[in-house]
């Protein structure tokens, strides 16, 4: 019942307060590219069923193999490429809570 509410709520509400606290003159641009994370659930289409409201994400589709969130993890390090590994993280993030719910 609460598990969609956490999960999107990770989704919106994370990357809105980062960019509000870390990127208080850019916010908004902070939270467009933060929010762009959630391209990463194109590779849902290539799950059948498409939409599994009970299947677990890491590690199971190409976007959200533990390979990739090495790679997202990385992209934290430099200045360049962090919002962008700050929104796939908080996906990952958002995801990993369906596994654990």
């Amino acid at each position: 019942m609460y598990k969609p509410i956490i999960h999107y709520g990770i989704h919106f509400l994370l990357p809105l307060i980062v960019a509000l606290f870390l990127f208080k003159n850019q916010w908004k641009k902070a939270y467009v590219i933060m929010i762009l994370g959630m391209l990463i659930d194109l590779d849902h289409l290539l799950a059948t069923p498409i939409f599994s409201p009970n299947r677990c994400s890491i590690n199971f589709h190409p976007l959200h193999s533990y390979y990739a969130i090495v790679l997202y993890c990385l992209l934290l390090i430099p200045q360049k490429t962090r919002l962008i590994g700050l929104g796939l993280t908080i996906h990952i993030l958002a995801d990993s809570v369906d596994c654990l719910l």
